[in-house]
């Protein structure tokens, strides 16, 4: 199916979209003039996205900036901050993790950060590697399919999870129902007509495997 093409959306419209201060979209500014530049040295992004960064990334990122219920906030896969070190520019009170196993990539992260001012915690270990902790949300953006980013999350309990989800967000729902039960909101992107961000709560195994494994221990 084809979708209508935008013109890019300038720093004005994203700022007017998103209801941010003045302060905050140049920080948003240094941001995304970061990335362009860091984008000739490492692979941060799909290099045909930063025609229209403003849209693909900062409004992608930043639509979830109302939806964060709590303060410590765990971005899994942060790659080059998104959506986590823009919830961290948008919402300084927050308390945000970003994990990222690319050494590289976090050098980019913590120049970033020196640059807009944020202030985010910076694992550079594989999400496995990460002692697990206790959170409020979980994040992620591209990083794997949804069973497989339940099984990582549920390492930091959050109360829920906001993930951004493409065109496969059904399938993912119905594959992860098989071992995972959880509540859902979907919730439109404002950034891409095809997107779509996945807001679990109540999450837990499925009770048919809470039950088969209490057979086995008790077997």
């Amino acid at each position: 199916m084809s979708v209508a093409r935008h013109e890019p959306l300038s720093p004005e419209q994203f700022a007017q979209a998103e209801n941010v201060s003045r302060e905050t979209l140049d920080r948003l500014r240094r941001y995304v003039a970061l990335l362009e530049r860091w984008q000739g040295r490492i692979n941060l992004v799909g290099r045909s996205t930063l025609e229209d960064p403003w849209r693909r990334h900062l409004q992608d990122s930043a639509q979830l900036a109302s939806l964060v219920e709590g303060i410590v906030v765990v971005d899994l896969g942060s790659g080059a901050g998104l959506p986590g070190l823009i919830l961290a520019i948008m919402r300084p009170e927050l308390e945000v993790h970003l994990i990222e196993s690319d050494s590289r990539k976090c050098a980019f992260l913590r120049e970033a950060a020196r640059a807009t001012g944020a202030k985010p915690v910076i694992h550079n270990f594989r999400i496995e590697a990460v002692a697990p902790f206790s959170s409020d949300v979980v994040t992620a953006r591209a990083l794997a399919p949804l069973g497989k980013l339940l099984d990582l999350a549920v390492r930091f309990t959050p109360k829920q999870c906001l993930f951004l989800k493409g065109e496969e967000a059904e399938r993912e729902l119905t594959e992860s129902s098989r071992r995972w039960s959880m509540a859902v909101e979907r919730i439109p992107s404002r950034s891409d007509p095809r997107g779509v961000i996945l807001r679990l709560s109540e999450i837990s195994f499925a009770s048919h495997i809470r039950h088969r494994q209490s057979e086995g221990r008790s077997g």
